[in-house]
């Protein structure tokens, strides 16, 4: 960026951002976006990007949605706010926990409301815990998650979260959170593994972990159905169903955390539907109010449930929760989104037109900077490498994505650059000739970055 610009610099001054380097920050300043227009972003400078990762994998019916501030506005004016705490609720809270339970077929029972997806998984940690406790099952608190996946920020959450950047610093992992393999074919099968027996292999490393840490000591595991943060991987043929058939055979629960892949995503209303899995719990966030307002829902099946509601009684009350749990406004605006993606019928449009996104994507397999291309519905992202034939990444690490992270900027496109993986992940309201559009001007970006990388 070129001189900055006043509000540019009141940012620096007065404003620590998440995941960036502060240092670089006071050097090159923040892009300042304005406002926001169907699929596309506007900064202050006049300039349209296509948001191709829909701001944070979150806003699925587009960035000016009247419905959605039409529905705060009425909610304001009626109830702006109240709790939920002792004995208290209201309708907008009550109608969408009963959607949510409904949207489920009924797999889930109930829903507890919090403000986002790091909150969300630290109170499934404390539920997982009070339900073992509950059993008087006190030793049976492990939790197993995979490297590479992500599962928020706040101190449990992150610990369950598989990434270097969330643990370096901050003293973590806690010791009750352990991690298995990535279910990453591409970099971590073996030479003539099918994906069956790659699948294979990671079930066997889960119950491997299971047996030397103590079936009574492991109480859940935890995954998102797609893993976003990650890199964008989608798991092998196979994996949801073998790494269900160990978690039942140690009696440990399920978790999906679906705080990227909820609301239609994948191209179904939720990813564990996409991959056959049944979960005990499962955590929602972002698309469901398209990131508007802050909130997530932790969805509760009916013997985790039940277990937790006699506790309560026992104890004389579940003594967790937060001021703003099932806040009405986020909830009545919660509701409305939902309604959008129905009557669009944007679940299926994800899986429409989230085929010419993949199909768009992998055509660029021959490029010479990408290694592979993957996703499903209405995300993917493609892994750039120094050598196709050896899959050999960029060194540094980071490198390259970093390079087309800022490169995208020029051609009007914002993606996410994960490590050297480009991550797309545009509203569900995006229209074929927008995917090919966006394509297009991630081609161009490609080929502007070439000459640098190789």
């Amino acid at each position: 960026m070129s001189t900055l610009s006043a509000i540019q610099n009141r940012d620096i001054d007065h404003h620590l951002h998440p995941y960036t380097n502060a240092v670089k920050h006071r050097q090159i300043g923040p892009r300042v976006i304005e406002r926001g227009e169907g699929i596309y972003v506007y900064d202050d400078q006049g300039r349209k990007y296509i948001e191709g990762m829909a701001g944070l994998w979150s806003v699925a019916v587009g960035f000016n949605e009247r419905r959605l501030m039409d529905a705060a506005a009425r909610q304001m004016e009626k109830l702006p706010y109240y709790h939920t705490f002792t004995h208290k609720t209201h309708t907008p809270s009550v109608e969408l926990a009963e959607k949510l339970v409904q949207l489920t077929q009924g797999r889930m029972r109930a829903a507890f409301f919090t403000n986002s997806g790091s909150e969300a998984n630290d109170t499934v940690i404390k539920m997982v815990w009070y339900y073992n406790n509950a059993l008087g099952r006190s030793q049976k608190k492990k939790i197993i998650a995979r490297n590479r996946g992500y599962h928020g920020v706040t101190v449990a959450a992150a610990s369950l979260t598989g990434l270097a950047p969330n643990h370096r610093g901050f003293d973590l992992p806690l010791p009750q959170m352990k991690h298995v393999a990535c279910p990453h074919f591409y970099r971590e099968g073996k030479e003539g593994e099918t994906q069956q027996d790659f699948a294979t292999r990671m079930a066997e490393e889960l119950e491997t972990l299971i047996l030397n840490e103590g079936p009574d000591t492991v109480a859940a595991f935890i995954g998102e159905p797609v893993m976003g943060a990650g890199g964008v991987i989608v798991p092998p043929e196979t994996y949801w169903d073998k790494i269900q058939a160990v978690c039942r055979k140690y009696d440990v629960l399920v978790i999906a955390d679906e705080v990227i892949t909820g609301f239609g995503r994948l191209g179904t209303m939720f990813g564990s539907q996409k991959f056959g899995i049944e979960p005990d719990i499962m955590v929602l966030s972002k698309q469901i109010t398209s990131s508007y307002l802050p909130l997530a829902a932790v969805l509760l099946g009916d013997k985790v449930h039940s277990a937790i509601t006699r506790y309560s009684g026992e104890l004389g009350t579940f003594g967790h929760g937060y001021t703003t749990s099932g806040h009405p406004v986020a909830t009545a605006v919660a509701l409305e989104n939902i309604r959008i993606i129905e009557e669009k019928n944007l679940v299926e449009n994800a899986a429409r037109v989230g085929e010419v996104l993949q199909s768009s994507l992998r055509a660029l397999s021959d490029h010479p900077l990408v290694g592979e291309v993957r996703g499903t519905g209405l995300i993917a992202a493609v892994e750039l490498v120094a050598d196709k034939a050896g899959r050999v990444p960029f060194d540094p690490l980071g490198k390259a994505g970093a390079a087309v992270y800022e490169a995208a900027h020029e051609h009007g496109l914002i993606v996410r650059g994960i490590q050297d993986s480009i991550a797309f992940c545009p509203p569900l309201i995006i229209t074929e000739a927008e995917v090919k559009d966006m394509v297009g001007r991630f081609v161009d970006t490609l080929e502007n970055v070439k000459p640098q990388l190789l």
